[in-house]
């Protein structure tokens, strides 16, 4: 089975079933501060889980672009990885439980004709919050599933969501295959790790919603959301052990393999392993059409981080030029005809990549010169300090490896534990930036919310009209608090022109301009001159929200009802995001603004 035969294979099934196509949205949330990346199917369908009404209709499929930054460390073992394609199909209150699980019974058993022996399923145990959900392990008996087939766990295995702080979430059924190995004990099932269970479909029942207090309200429309990787069901369904034995990684690891070969030098299968997976994802990142640029914030970073990893890798073994772009190449052509904005973009991902190695090695070498000066003033019989070593590594971006391959040319060694302490209190505070940064997200529909979506509408009618058609969206940022939006611009916006946007914006609000929306086709879309911020993530009929005279936008929503609601608007900063994009950051104020 081949992956395109897959991916046609799975969606094809559910059109049958009545489903809509929709096409993956970008792997960068759009208006969802949560979270850095789109990380399952059901990220960009939160507004329309939460009772948002879809153009597609209420039963809907697609393979979703995700990336993941939790298994970073992970990556390189048989199994994890950072960049993945989730299938996927959705219920938006239509079917539910029995509907969803006979669906996915019929595509595993008829469909990829997985043996009913093989297969396993676990369903929710319960708590004092929400009781058993003894009527999935019902349905599960009624396909043919024995009790022995059948395993209940708690939360930590069998609930879902939400993805943020707040928002869509309930109890699951997960379905393993079974690899044929003995069980390890007596208490061996699904949530061992034995190896003898792999998940391969998890089935969401969408029935509660979370609240920014902890506590859970239960939905009037039940959802369904489920997903299923394809990576992981192409490896089993090869008779694969690991991802990279498939036809996703053998084009890229190959030619990796002549490379290094060419090279007579030598790395490590778990090397090799990083590198293949890390460039494509690289890859993917970089082909997004939001054109994310390496940075030392956010997407940015995670991004820099992955392609600096490589270049590190590539230099441990001994290899002095680098071979990214012509790996990348390798990805391109492999993933093109699924996801076309790589071939789209292929000139941005090599060029980025290339500025990124360019600057990487000057960063070396100005930390080779200060290691050495602090290697050179510690005593033979003194380990380096763990302050410095990481001083080395936070300010220099000088990897620690290299620091310990140097101090061992030296005859000295590393205060590895105090390094160690170090880099988990700067981890720590990172993470508890990130808790305080993003709040908000797709879940929620606050009335701040909606104004603030609705301001950014008007702010990007307006930048437009000031700077000229050279403006596009490049992506935006809400929280109950501000907005952020990023888009296309090759210079500073003056102050002149920004006193000139916010007037526009206010006056809009003055007018007190009700807010529309209406269902259409694509072609009847842009033939409005709607402004369609990612193309490629559109279906055949789109919402459209129109605030006459000023902005004509496709967009998911939620929006005030009429402008009058916004208050006044203020840009508080105008800076530079990356190469070639802009970012303005501002804030809606009660009462009327300034003149």
């Amino acid at each position: 089975m081949t992956a395109s035969e897959l991916r046609k294979m799975f969606v094809d099934f559910f059109k049958e079933k009545g489903h809509k196509v929709i096409a993956s949205a970008s792997l960068m949330p759009e208006n969802d501060p949560t979270v850095l990346f789109t990380t399952a199917g059901m990220h960009p369908l939160v507004p329309y889980l939460l009772g948002e009404s879809h153009p597609q209709g209420r039963r809907l499929t697609s393979i979703q672009k995700c990336l993941r930054t939790g298994d970073i460390d992970e990556v390189g073992d048989d199994t994890h990885l950072t960049f993945f394609e989730m299938m996927g199909n959705w219920s938006l209150g239509d079917y539910f439980k029995e509907e969803v699980i006979s669906m996915s019974f019929d595509f595993l058993t008829n469909v990829l004709n997985i043996p009913i022996e093989r297969i396993a399923v676990t369903v929710f145990e319960g708590d004092l919050t929400v009781p058993k959900d003894t009527e999935t392990e019902a349905i599960w008996k009624n396909k043919g599933l024995k009790q022995t087939q059948i395993y209940a766990y708690g939360r930590e295995e069998n609930w879902w969501g939400p993805p943020g702080q707040t928002g869509p979430c309930g109890p699951d059924t997960e379905i393993f295959y079974d690899m044929g190995k003995a069980k390890c004990s007596d208490h061996c099932g699904p949530a061992c790790k034995c190896g003898k269970y792999v998940e391969i479909w998890n089935l969401v029942f969408m029935k509660f919603k979370r609240e920014a207090d902890g506590s859970f309200t239960e939905f009037k429309q039940k959802n369904v959301d489920t997903g299923m990787g394809l990576e992981r069901v192409l490896t089993i369904f090869n008779g694969k052990t690991n991802v990279y034995d498939t036809e996703l990684f053998i084009p890229v690891m190959t030619h990796l393999n002549n490379i290094i070969g060419e090279l007579d030098a030598i790395m490590s299968i778990r090397d090799k392993r990083i590198i293949c997976e890390h460039i494509r994802a690289v890859c993917f990142i970089l082909g997004d059409t939001q054109k994310i640029c390496p940075s030392n914030t956010e997407q940015g970073y995670i991004l820099r981080r992955l392609i600096r990893r490589m270049i590190r890798l590539f230099k441990k073994a001994g290899i002095n030029q680098n071979y990214l772009c012509d790996l990348a190449e390798v990805i391109i052509r492999q993933y093109q005809d699924a996801y076309p904005e790589l071939a789209e973009n292929q000139t941005f991902i090599k060029e980025q990549l290339q500025n990124e190695i360019d600057l990487f090695l000057k960063t070396l070498d100005m930390g080779l010169k200060k290691a050495d000066q602090y290697l050179e003033k510690t005593d033979i019989n003194t380990a380096l300090s763990g302050e410095l070593a990481f001083k080395l590594y936070d300010t220099y971006g000088f990897p620690i490896e290299f620091t310990c391959e140097l101090a061992r040319e030296r005859g000295r060694s590393v205060d590895m534990e105090s390094f160690r302490e170090k880099f988990t209190a700067h981890q720590n505070k990172s993470r508890e930036g990130a808790a305080e940064k993003f709040k908000g997200g797709l879940a929620d529909h606050s009335m701040e919310t909606a104004r603030l979506h609705t301001a950014t509408h008007l702010l990007n009618a307006a930048l437009r009209k000031v700077l000229g058609d050279e403006v596009s969206q490049r992506g935006s940022n809400i929280t109950p608090e501000r907005l952020r939006f990023d888009f296309s611009f090759h210079r500073k916006v003056t102050p002149e022109e920004l006193r000139e946007v916010e007037k526009i914006v206010n006056e809009a609000i003055d007018k007190q301009i009700e807010i529309t929306m209406k269902e259409m086709k694509l072609n009847e879309a842009y033939a409005l001159n709607a402004v369609g911020v990612f193309t490629n993530k559109y279906e055949d009929t789109v919402k459209v929200y129109s605030i006459p005279g000023y902005s004509v936008e496709i967009c998911g929503g939620p929006h005030a009802g009429n402008t009058g609601e916004l208050g006044s608007f203020k840009i508080v900063k105008e800076e530079a995001s990356s190469a070639g994009v802009r970012r303005i950051k501002a804030v809606l104020k009660e009462g009327k603004h300034e003149q």
